[in-house]
C-alpha cells in the first residue's frame, strides 16, 4: 500500500471507526482517545498528541466538524482549515492511528461508540472532576470509567494556540 493510502485508510467514518477498534481491542491493543478542532496544527498540538499516543498503543483522535467548530464560538473565520484538510494533516501524524469527524457539540456520542481504554485532554481540563456542569469536566470521563478504563490529562505547551497563531498573522 502507498504512504497515502496508509494515511487516507486512518480517516474513517464512526461505523468503519468502531469496527477497527474492535479489532483493535480484540487483538489486546489499549486504545487511547482524544478529540479537538485541531485547526491550525502547531507544535502544542504535536506535543500533545504524542504524550496522548504515549499512554497506549493506538491514539484515536475524534475532530470536529467544521459545523461544529462554528457552534464553539471561536470566531466567525474558524475554522481556517477545512474538516477535510484538518484530517490529512492528523492522519499524516505517524503516532496517530485513526481519525473520525464528529458534527456534535461533545465527542460523546464518538466515545460512546468507541469505548476507548483512555481518555485523554489537555491540562486545561481537570482528570478528577466529576461536575458535567464545569469546565473543567472531560466529556465522556464517566463513561470511560464505568467500562474499566483511565482518564489522563496532558500538559499543554505554553505560548502555542491557534488563536495566539491567527493574531499573530492578523496583527504581525
Amino acid at each position: 500500500m502507498s504512504r497515502f493510502n496508509d494515511m487516507t485508510a486512518k480517516m474513517q467514518d464512526l461505523e468503519a471507526a468502531k469496527a477497527t477498534v474492535a479489532t483493535w481491542k480484540a487483538a489486546g491493543e489499549k486504545v487511547v482517545f482524544t478529540n479537538g478542532c485541531f485547526d491550525i496544527l502547531h507544535r502544542g498540538h504535536v506535543t500533545y498528541l504524542a504524550h496522548a499516543a504515549d499512554f497506549g498503543t493506538k491514539l484515536v483522535v475524534a475532530l470536529n466538524t467544521d459545523a461544529s467548530v462554528k457552534r464553539l464560538g471561536k470566531g466567525d473565520d474558524r475554522p481556517v482549515n477545512s474538516e477535510e484538510a484538518r484530517s490529512y494533516v492528523m492522519s499524516a501524524l505517524g503516532f496517530v492511528d485513526l481519525v473520525v469527524l464528529f458534527d456534535n457539540d461533545t465527542p460523546l456520542e464518538v466515545v460512546i461508540a468507541l469505548e476507548p481504554s483512555i481518555l485523554v485532554k489537555g491540562g486545561d481540563y481537570s482528570a478528577d472532576e466529576t461536575d458535567p456542569a464545569s469546565k473543567l469536566y472531560i466529556v465522556g470521563s464517566r463513561e470511560v470509567r464505568a467500562l474499566g478504563g483511565e482518564v489522563r490529562t496532558v500538559d499543554l505547551v505554553n505560548g502555542f494556540s491557534t488563536t495566539n497563531i491567527i493574531w499573530k498573522m492578523k496583527n504581525g
